[in-house]
């Protein structure tokens, strides 16, 4: 079964920075949860995503079992949005939809992920008991790291 997670925040900073942010691969071990040991394999030479870029990582999502994962950028539509789908990884499917819109207030970003585990019923199993929880945690770790870079907001301790 193909689910979808939908998250929004605005984020007090222009359009240049947000999207030099958030299209640094690099960046993404930063807005994920340090206990999940999200590492960047690819060497960048710069940070500029463009479509066809091919990312490797590792990542330990669960049992502290590391695990590889790679994306490629599916689409770039400079300044507005980009998406990263999964070609080798955990999901049966992982497509990332990431939007930028200009506000009076700075940007509000937009993540739409469509998802699927493997393993049929077993997977779908899985979601509930765990995945779905996992992915919020890790979207609301996102979100607080974000509120402490761009908005000011204090971290929650």
């Amino acid at each position: 079964m193909i689910h979808r997670l939908y998250k929004e925040q605005q984020l007090n900073c222009d359009i240049e920075t947000a999207w030099n942010f958030f299209s640094a691969a690099n960046n993404l071990s930063v807005i994920t949860p340090p206990e999940m040991k999200f590492t960047v394999l690819t060497k960048l030479k710069n940070d500029e995503i463009f479509e066809g870029m091919i990312i490797d990582y590792t990542v330990s999502p669960l049992f502290n079992i590391p695990m590889k994962w790679q994306t490629e950028i599916t689409h770039v539509d400079f300044q507005k949005s980009f998406t990263d789908f999964q070609q080798k990884g955990p999901y049966r499917l992982w497509n990332h939809f990431h939007e930028f819109i200009p506000t009076d207030d700075g940007v509000l970003i937009k993540d739409t992920v469509d998802y699927e585990l493997p393993l049929g019923f077993l997977g779908d199993i899985a979601h509930q008991l765990f995945v779905k929880k996992k992915l919020e945690n890790i979207f609301d770790f996102r979100h607080e790291v974000l509120e402490v870079m761009f908005n000011n907001h204090k971290k929650a301790s």
